[in-house]
């Protein structure tokens, strides 16, 4: 119910005393809960969140082909934001966050941050194994996302299509692999 309130009238539009007449409860039971607005919209985030986190940790197998992993991670995850309530959630952050910083902070900590630092890690693995030339993870996996989100995820946040169908995600997948892996294609031994 709280996320509802929140896509529908946004963060600013979201009231407590909102939520608590909507559930048919009393505005105290909810404070006793969640003792803030923020503390509520974190709740939310977590909840929409915990899936898809243990979903990527099943994906990201340090013993499976490192080609098709990063191709099923970033499937799964433009599958995740491109959704309709996904996509609601970031428009409304995006509109909001400059008003309400810490609604724009928590939203970077329990989504993106988290992926980032899920992904950053399978990262450094396939860098420690020689799979993947040595370089900072985090920033290798800012470089994987951006592009996979270069796609169909900007073109919907911005209006221009009305849903990303499965052939655009897979092909949105295949480039920002395919670039990825050229940029961070272990480096050759030098023949003599």
């Amino acid at each position: 119910m709280a996320a509802q309130s929140f896509l529908e009238n946004g963060y600013a539009g979201t009231t407590m005393s909102g939520i608590a007449a909507t559930l048919g409860g009393s505005k105290g039971t909810l404070w006793n809960h969640f003792p803030s607005k923020e503390e509520l919209f974190e709740s939310v985030l977590e909840e929409k969140t915990a899936a898809y986190r243990a979903h990527l940790s099943q994906i990201l197998d340090p013993d499976g082909d490192l080609v098709t992993t990063l191709h099923h991670v970033c499937v799964s995850l433009l599958e995740k934001i491109t959704s309709a309530e996904a996509v609601a959630l970031n428009r409304l952050v995006v509109s909001e966050a400059g008003r309400f910083t810490e609604m724009g902070k928590i939203f970077y900590l329990r989504g993106p941050r988290r992926t980032l630092r899920m992904l950053a890690d399978f990262l450094s693995g396939a860098m420690g194994r020689g799979q993947l030339r040595k370089g900072d993870p985090e920033a290798a996996a800012r470089v994987l996302t951006a592009l996979v989100t270069s796609g169909c995820h900007q073109q919907l946040l911005v209006g221009q299509i009305g849903s990303a169908t499965p052939e655009m995600i897979r092909n949105d997948a295949d480039f920002a692999v395919s670039i990825f892996m050229r940029a961070y294609a272990p480096e050759q031994p030098m023949a003599d």
